[in-house]
């Protein structure tokens, strides 16, 4: 793992005895004691993230609410200051490049937080996209930290040590404030289906702020977790993974994510959106749950009869649900609800059926 990036909390994680993994170019913690401890205990307490290794880049100027509406599908114009919003952006095709949070400052400033894996390619992308536009463009990945602070009791372990009343920050809002006497932003958000917090500051003080979580996780029976908990909290929730479920070649439509793009306003990408509706959407995201044994895989073929109709893009077995779950691309008109298909498992079709997600609703507290 020579060549991988380490976020500032690499050596916390090797102090906490987790098991380190290649993942997205970095080297980051898969899990401290098991996937299944962590995740039941984010599910039903609060557990710590380390997500340093997600990119930040800022848009100033002018232009700026006019330039990212631009580039995103959804529409940054009717936030208020100190409201986010979850968007695709696409490329000219209407493939999906990333999906990223938009927070909204001011109508000239506009933080996007983008995926780990794509930074140097949205950062370019974006870069290019603006030469017709009044805004600066900043990649501020390298010097800033994330650690997303999640579960039922995120909120008040995380108050003992903040400086601002986190009842105040609705779903999908954010403000400025100190956290351990670290200058912060902190948001209601998350990926895990679980009410709780992501909060950015200044790599320089990673160390100190995580220990001080990791002191408060004991007294709230919470622990830190890694990425593989992270993978089946979201999953369960029905939140995207890029790369899996999205990819340069999968239009929002076809993601379900039709609820993020806003048709009223010009973007890249919105004519073959518009084509693709007029014509019919060829395939769909869906959930699935599988009628015989076997653990569903990224990549696996879906079957009806001989006809090959689909493919899975996540799977795992559900550790609230107890039952293998994934979410597979079906053509049209396979992803129907309640449709019975077969998924190849190592040579072998297993029964499984289209289902309606999310698999699980847990604590986030939608009062947007």
């Amino acid at each position: 793992m020579g060549n991988l990036k380490r976020t500032p909390l690499y050596e916390e994680h090797v102090r906490l005895g987790a098991k380190m993994v290649p993942f997205g170019g970095w080297e980051m913690p898969v899990w401290y004691t098991t996937l299944k401890d962590e995740h039941h205990t984010v599910r039903n307490k609060v557990g710590v993230f380390d997500v340093s290794h997600m990119g930040e880049i800022d848009i100033k100027g002018k232009d700026a609410i006019k330039f990212v509406n631009y580039i995103i599908t959804n529409n940054v114009e009717k936030l208020k200051p100190g409201e986010i919003v979850y968007s695709p952006m696409l490329n000219e095709n209407g493939g999906i490049i990333d999906d990223l949070l938009a927070y909204k400052y001011s109508d000239e400033h506009v933080l996007l937080v983008v995926n780990a894996s794509n930074i140097e390619k949205d950062y370019n992308w974006i870069i290019k996209q603006a030469e017709k536009f009044d805004v600066e463009v900043k990649n501020i990945s390298d010097e800033t930290a994330q650690i997303a602070v999640q579960g039922p009791k995120s909120e008040e372990m995380l108050q003992e040590i903040s400086g601002v009343d986190l009842k105040e920050i609705s779903y999908y809002n954010f403000t400025e404030g100190r956290i351990n006497g670290i200058q912060c932003l902190i948001s209601r958000t998350g990926y895990t289906g679980e009410d709780g917090f992501e909060i950015y500051f200044d790599k320089e003080a990673a160390v100190p702020l995580w220990r001080k979580l990791i002191e408060l996780l004991s007294k709230y029976d919470g622990k830190p977790a890694g990425l593989g908990a992270r993978d089946t909290l979201r999953l369960e929730a029905t939140y995207l993974l890029y790369g899996n479920d999205m990819t340069d070649e999968i239009t929002p439509l076809e993601a379900g994510l039709k609820w993020a793009v806003d048709m009223e306003k010009d973007f890249i990408g919105k004519e073959i959106l518009l084509k693709e509706k007029e014509v019919g959407i060829r395939r769909r995201l869906k959930g699935i749950e599988m009628l015989e044994k076997g653990i569903p895989r990224h990549g696996y073929k879906v079957f009806v009869g001989e006809e090959e109709v689909g493919f899975i893009t996540s799977g795992s077995v559900s550790p609230t649900l107890d039952k293998p779950i994934a979410l597979a691309m079906l053509d049209n008109p396979y992803y129907k609800k309640d449709t019975e298909v077969e998924v190849e498992i190592r040579g072998k079709r297993v029964k499984a059926k289209v289902i309606k997600t999310p698999f699980y609703r847990g604590s986030v507290k939608n009062r947007k």
